[in-house]
């Protein structure tokens, strides 16, 4: 078995749990509101703008040995730049002040999650950043078409609204195939060891976040545009 199979079936428990969040059920049923769609944006915000950062530390903190695996970080960083913009502009097509978006304070459940990945990398071990970047790409193959397929069709939403989600759904498989080429190179047991583990914390993380984000309202957010009513195409 390849180290990128074991990687899935040791965390199939934990992806069950970011799985089975009620935010994620009812996407998928259809049954959201506008202002769990925007939340769950706002919390996508904080936590991607963090990606180019979290690669960029992770890259510097790989020794020598690892000079392969730095390259292929360059070729995520540069894939990742400015993918914070797309969730603003999507915040933008469901009615709401992006640049207000933009100011807002993440939920405790997002500032652990990326404090944690930062704490990965700066003090146990750099390697460990992948098993972040599994969950949040495995997932979003998984749950990102399908999710905003039912937000769009509960919502009646642009299509211009979803540009984050439709770019990290299906089409995003070349980078899931290209994760777990990188994956299958490392043979180093406690690396491997490193990255299950950090995946199956993730897993509970950013379920934890998702979580976080059920029911919450955005109607307080600065300088909302137009009344959920008026956010129709």
């Amino acid at each position: 078995m390849t180290f990128f199979a074991e990687l899935k079936a040791a965390t199939g428990v934990e992806r069950e749990y970011l799985l089975s969040t009620p935010l994620v059920n009812n996407c998928m049923a259809g049954q959201v509101t506008l202002d769990d769609y925007a939340a769950y944006l706002c919390q996508a915000y904080h936590h991607v703008k963090h990606t180019v950062p979290l690669l960029m530390a992770t890259g510097s903190r790989l020794p020598f040995s690892h000079e392969w695996l730095r390259s292929a970080i360059a070729e995520y960083i540069e894939e990742e730049q400015g993918h914070q913009e797309w969730i603003l502009n999507d915040i933008a097509a469901c009615g709401f002040d992006s640049e207000a978006a933009r100011q807002t304070e993440p939920n405790i459940a997002t500032e652990l999650m990326i404090a944690y990945a930062y704490d990965t990398i700066d003090r146990v071990n750099p390697m460990g950043f992948f098993g972040m970047v599994h969950v949040l790409e495995g997932t979003s193959i998984v749950a990102a078409d399908a999710a905003a397929t039912g937000i769009q069709k509960a919502l009646n939403l642009p299509d211009h609204a979803f540009s984050y989600l439709r770019s990290h759904g299906a089409l995003d498989q070349s980078h899931v195939k290209f994760f777990e080429s990188l994956m299958n190179r490392i043979e180093n047991p406690s690396e491997q060891q490193q990255i299950v583990h950090c995946a199956k914390v993730f897993y509970r993380l950013f379920g934890d976040v998702l979580r976080s984000i059920d029911g919450q309202q955005v109607t307080s957010l600065p300088s909302r545009i137009v009344q959920q009513s008026e956010c129709v195409v």
